[in-house]
């Protein structure tokens, strides 16, 4: 796996949710901050995208939002951000946020986050891209996805998706030590160069 530098996150905007989940987006943010990663993700300040980003700024981190011009208000723009980009549409968004990633992660999250994680694994499986995409299945949360995925490929409507293309991470800090050997990695190519 290639270094990570930047990191695309996909999770809910609303903040009634389990703690659990709420705690996981701080961490995650925290600790790309630590690590040097930036963070690209959808730009609000709600929720736990607001969560994750403000423990990215909190912690000295770069932060890329990218939101559409429609939801700018409804999602209430984070203008904290290192950058914000406003996009002219959804399909705008997540083509911005998949460019300017080298990776992608999936907390928990609503309709929404579904949305852009079946466009990304789509596209993956499609050939569109090759980067790595971690499903962290905090408490549990995903594990009807996790099913799913299951399903599809025992009906013969999709190649099996994990871990081919979705890798499983029980947590934050699994997430974090997978993209650290991803780093470690990239340390060993560039000596053998």
């Amino acid at each position: 796996m290639p270094r990570i530098r930047s990191l695309c996150v996909y999770c809910g905007s609303s903040g009634a949710v389990d703690e659990s989940y709420r705690a996981a987006a701080t961490e995650l943010g925290k600790r790309l901050a630590a690590a040097g990663i930036d963070l690209v993700y959808g730009g609000g300040r709600v929720g736990l995208m607001g969560l994750l980003a403000d423990a990215a700024l909190a912690g000295g981190g770069r932060v890329v939002g990218v939101i559409p011009a429609a939801l700018r208000e409804a999602e209430l723009a984070h203008h904290g951000a290192s950058e914000l980009v406003i996009a002219g549409s959804m399909h705008e968004r997540k083509r911005l946020m998949a460019e300017r990633a080298d990776a992608f992660a999936v907390l928990p999250g609503g309709t929404g986050t579904l949305d852009e994680t079946f466009e990304i694994v789509t596209w993956r499986q499609l050939g569109l891209h090759d980067k790595p995409i971690f499903l962290v299945d905090v408490a549990g949360y995903w594990q009807p996805l996790i099913d799913l995925f299951a399903h599809l490929s025992a009906r013969g409507f999709a190649s099996p998706i994990v871990p081919q293309i979705v890798e499983i991470v029980p947590s934050i800090a699994g997430l974090m030590a997978v993209l650290s050997r991803a780093e470690r990695g990239s340390e060993t190519r560039s000596d053998l160069l």
